[in-house]
């Protein structure tokens, strides 16, 4: 077995076994996080999505902002790009980052503009 056959061999393993020690991680630090607020008497619920009652419309803008990224680049890539018979990726990733953070701004002025309404 050469060297190549046995990175491919490994590769599999490898990102296996690191998926299910970053997944365990996560649980285990949030189940020990909870754990410490409830010895010192907080409500470890507080942090919870169901207080963020907008964490639907944050995902939603996300996921329009990102869409519509998507959507000019493919235009945009179309057009300008294989007109010339050039495939350019990088486009497709900034404009999907471009527009997803821009979903994500709208959604953040909107909870601050209701956050406003409920304080008055």
């Amino acid at each position: 077995m050469d060297q190549s056959t046995s990175l491919e061999v490994m590769i599999p393993m490898v990102v296996s076994v690191a998926m299910f020690a970053t997944i365990f991680g996560i649980f285990y630090l949030r189940n020990r996080e909870k754990m410490a607020m409830i010895e010192r008497g907080m409500d470890p619920r507080i942090n919870d999505k169901a207080n963020n009652r907008n964490y639907v419309l944050t995902w939603g803008m996300l996921l329009i902002g990102s869409g519509l990224g998507l959507f000019l680049a493919f235009v945009s890539d179309h057009l300008f790009y294989n007109a010339q018979g050039v495939e350019n990726p990088p486009i497709y990733f900034g404009l999907i980052s471009l527009f997803g953070g821009l979903g994500l701004f709208i959604s953040y002025l909107i909870e601050k503009k209701e956050a406003k309404k409920v304080e008055r």
